[in-house]
């Protein structure tokens, strides 16, 4: 046996080579300083709750034929493995409680664990013109959500062939929230990031955290435009390509703390973030306490049995806490 596996490393030693263009340059290498690590992790602070590991399962779903399944698994995993969960848009059940289900994951989630509820800043904005505000006091209440994510999506809406027009600055849509209601929020984009003068502007409100929703993820602009007439996708196609990524973001935001003291302190970092490489490179380099979205890659193992997607979450985790032990920033990296 012993004589086999030898034999196979001879034959993988060839298949197994790397080469200098594919080097990570974000990371220095430190074998030397440390055991595996054990599986052992302390728990947390984040948006009020104990989390065990820095991963936010992004809002996805919204209310599609298989979101109860899906929204169950992620929340079970959640609860599981101490990560963070924020629902797909509940515009669908402000009113209408024949989807309830699909959203009302608390008891899966435990009480412990972040849930958050969701809602698109056109309908914020709708809600509070018919002063109805309340109903998103209520929506929250009732789904024993720990807050309400606004994701504000300007271009989603204008390329969305039944999309709601924006008639005022979301900041404001934003402010005005805040004022009229004692529920926590978050403010996410949805694929396309943010500049940093909208970032300057969401770090001194009151915010529990923003979310980035970074360009070079899922991009739901691009996503409505598939879906729009193809003449008007040729003229607004452009515009799917334009955005800030994670790392932009991230660093727009180190440099704005030089500039200001922050009244949100609290970052989801998300958009664009392809492996735990990643996520623990940008956790590592915010200045803010950080965690990172993981959205599409978990919507794809959460479709089925729970012991699929209980797996791959797993799998990432030990990853990440392999990454946390021999991993530092490289500071000659151009960041």
């Amino acid at each position: 046996m012993d004589k086999d596996r030898k034999l196979e490393h001879i034959q993988l030693a060839f298949d197994s080579k790397t080469g200098i263009s594919e080097q990570d340059p974000r990371f220095i290498y430190e074998p030397l300083l440390a055991a595996h690590p054990d599986g052992k992790t302390p728990d947390f602070p984040f948006l009020g709750k104990r989390m065990k590991a820095p991963v936010w399962v992004s809002s996805m779903t919204g209310g599609t034929g298989v979101a109860k399944t899906i929204n169950r698994n992620i929340a079970g995993a959640c609860r599981e493995f101490g990560l963070g969960m924020g629902l797909g848009s509940c515009r669908k059940i402000l009113f209408d409680k024949t989807h309830w289900e699909d959203f009302d994951v608390r008891d899966e989630i435990g009480p412990d664990a972040p849930l958050w509820a969701n809602l698109g800043v056109a309908q914020v904005e709708q809600l509070l013109y018919e002063k109805k505000e309340q109903a998103i006091v209520d929506l929250v209440g009732e789904l024993r959500a720990d807050g309400l994510i606004v994701h504000v999506n300007p271009f989603q809406e204008y390329f969305q062939p039944e999309g709601d027009l924006i008639s005022q600055p979301p900041l404001e849509t934003i402010q005005e929230l805040l004022a009229k209601i004692n529920v926590p929020l978050i403010v996410k984009e949805v694929g396309q990031g943010m500049g940093r003068e909208s970032l300057k502007q969401l770090l001194q409100l009151p915010l529990a955290a923003i979310e980035f929703g970074a360009y070079g993820g899922t991009n739901f602009s691009r996503l409505e435009l598939m879906r729009d007439d193809p003449r008007n996708r040729e003229i607004f196609e452009p515009f799917a390509f334009v955005g800030q990524t994670a790392r932009q973001m991230v660093n727009d935001i180190n440099s704005l703390l030089d500039e200001t003291k922050p009244v949100c302190g609290q970052l989801i970092i998300s958009g664009g973030l392809k492996t735990y490489l990643d996520g623990y490179y940008l956790v590592s380099l915010s200045r803010l306490p950080a965690v990172y979205g993981m959205a599409s890659s978990v919507l794809k193992h959460a479709t089925g049995d729970y012991e699929t997607l209980k797996t791959y979450i797993e799998n990432q985790l030990k990853a990440y806490r392999l990454a946390q032990t021999y991993l530092r920033l490289n500071p000659d990296y151009e960041r």
